[in-house]
Order: structure tokens, then sequence, then C-alpha cells
């Protein structure tokens, strides 16, 4: 009969006096120092690192008092770590002139990582519509995959029977349909995009013309060059209109362009981004809008009280 001495696996010394603390203990995620070039950007990172007053101030924060709240990074293949929360502060650290900053390196797999990237930059008080509609994307995507494979951290989604576009409606604090909208901007292309974000072209035009063909986009830029102006809602749904039906050419977007826009009454927009900031997370935008009515309705009797 064969010896099976060779199947045995001895016990470390190692093994032998350690604890169960301290077993317990060295698979704790820690805090450790990287160095700042050894942190790479997030694959397609929907949120833009803008070298303004923001981050000015966040590096003279980081310059005197260091960074205070730690980055999260996963194991990069390819070498170093790719960074999954904290673009800013990474940015901030290298103009603050340091040479590492403290990260939490966590083992993540691509759905996981997208959607914690996400979430931790969703909570700026200012987001470009460009930002918003790739990053609900990018999570969305990240959590329909989930919800097709169903894992222990994932019993909880699964169990509730809603669509994932729903779950993250209610997570963002907006209806689906707005989520969609949002998402659906990621079909325009970057020129357009690009004026959406500066608030050239509204996000109701801005949806419609995303049904466009991209080089049908392409010749629009033309067309709003040549009459000095961007469509109105009215006119992006009759461009939409004419593509679908495929006669839209260069010719029918100038005509359409160069009509007197219907006059509209006159009125203040606030976007949710605008009013998010004075109310608590937990408001919906129907609450919101509620509080805002009852606001102005309080105010109005004030004045008329003060007129009397």
């Amino acid at each position: 009969m064969k010896s099976s001495a060779k199947n045995i696996r001895l016990t470390s010394v190692d093994e032998l006096f350690s604890t169960e603390e301290s077993r317990e203990d060295a698979q704790r995620e820690k805090v450790v120092e990287i160095a700042l070039s050894q942190l790479h950007p997030f694959q397609n990172h929907p949120f833009q690192v803008r070298n303004d007053q923001a981050m000015q101030e966040t590096a003279d924060s980081i310059r005197e008092y260091g960074v205070l709240v730690p980055a999260i990074a996963r194991p990069d293949p390819s070498g170093g770590y790719e960074l999954i929360a904290g673009h800013r502060r990474h940015r901030a650290s290298q103009l603050a002139g340091k040479e590492t900053m403290p990260v939490i390196i966590r083992e993540l797999d691509d759905d996981a990582a997208t959607i914690i990237m996400v979430d931790s930059n969703l909570q700026r008080e200012t987001l470009l519509p460009s930002e918003r509609a790739f990053a609900y994307k990018m999570k969305l995507e990240a959590m329909k995959r989930q919800a097709g494979r169903p894992q222990k951290e994932n019993m909880s989604q699964v169990g509730t029977q809603k669509r994932s576009d729903q779950l993250l409606a209610e997570q963002v604090g907006q209806s689906r349909n707005q989520v969609q909208r949002y998402i659906r901007l990621t079909e325009l292309i970057s020129e357009l995009l690009e004026l959406v974000d500066e608030r050239k072209i509204a996000l109701n035009p801005a949806y419609e013309l995303s049904f466009l063909k991209k080089e049908e986009q392409t010749k629009l830029l033309d067309a709003m060059e040549s009459e000095q102006t961007t469509p109105s809602l009215s006119q992006a749904q009759r461009l939409k209109k004419f593509s679908q039906e495929g006669h839209l050419s260069l010719d029918v977007m100038r005509a359409i362009l160069s009509e007197e826009k219907k006059s509209e009454v006159d009125r203040v927009t606030l976007t949710s981004d605008t009013l998010r900031k004075y109310f608590p997370k937990s408001y919906t935008p129907q609450r919101m809008q509620d509080t805002i009515i009852k606001l102005l309705e309080q105010w109005q009797r004030r004045q008329k009280e003060q007129e009397r």
C-alpha cells in the first residue's frame, strides 16, 4: 500500500501560534499610503475633474491637513491600482505637491466597482447633465448584470422584483422616466452634449435631438451655426419627426431653425441639483415642489397683509 504522506499538509509555525483575532485582523481592510503615480483613473470615468476654484481650495486644505478621507482603489492587473473613489482628492494631492495619499485597497469586480464609483460621485453638489447621463447609464448596466446573476450581496435586490431602472430612480431621488431621459443624452454627439452642459440647449430639446442619427446630428451643428440659433422644444420635436420619416435634410433643418420661435411665457427654471441642497436627502422631487408651493403661498399672504 502506497503511503499518503505526500498529501499531508503540515501547519506552519506562524499558523500554530496565530490567534483568531490576528487572523481576522489580517483580513480587515486597512488604510495604506500609495504613491500617486501608482493610482490610475477608473476606466471610462464619467465625472470631470476640473481645475476650478473648488479644486484649488481642496488642494490648499490637503497641503495643510493632508487627505482626511481615504480614497478607494482596487488592484490593477496591468500594474498599480485603479481608483474607484477619490479622483478629485488624487488631483488635489498632485496640486498640493504630495507624493502619496491614503487609500483603502479593496478587491472588487467590475460591476461592484462601477456602482461604488458612481455612488461616491453622485453626492456632488453640482453635476453636469453629461456626467449624470453617463453615470446613470454605467450604474444601470452594472445593476442589470448583477440582477442577472444572483449572489449573496444581490439577493435583496432580486427579491424586490423591481426593475433595475426603478431601483436606480429610487436611489437617486428621481422618477424612472427622468433617469431614462438622462441616459438618452448619451446618444448625443459630443459637440451637442457640450452645448447641453453649457445650458445652450435645454434638457427636453436635447432628449428629442438624441433620436437623430449621428450624421444628422453633425449636420444639425452646421445648421445651428448658419442660423445662429439652437432648437426649441417644438423645433426639436419636428426635427425628430422628419428624421423618423426619413426626410431630414440640411435644408429642412435650416428651414425649421430659421422660423421665428413661438413666444413663451416667462418662467424661472430651478434644477433639482439647485434645489436639493436646501432640502434633506430623503425629500423626493414632488415633496420639494409641494414645500416650495406652500412657502410661496405663505409669502404671498404676508405680502397682501403688508399692503393692507
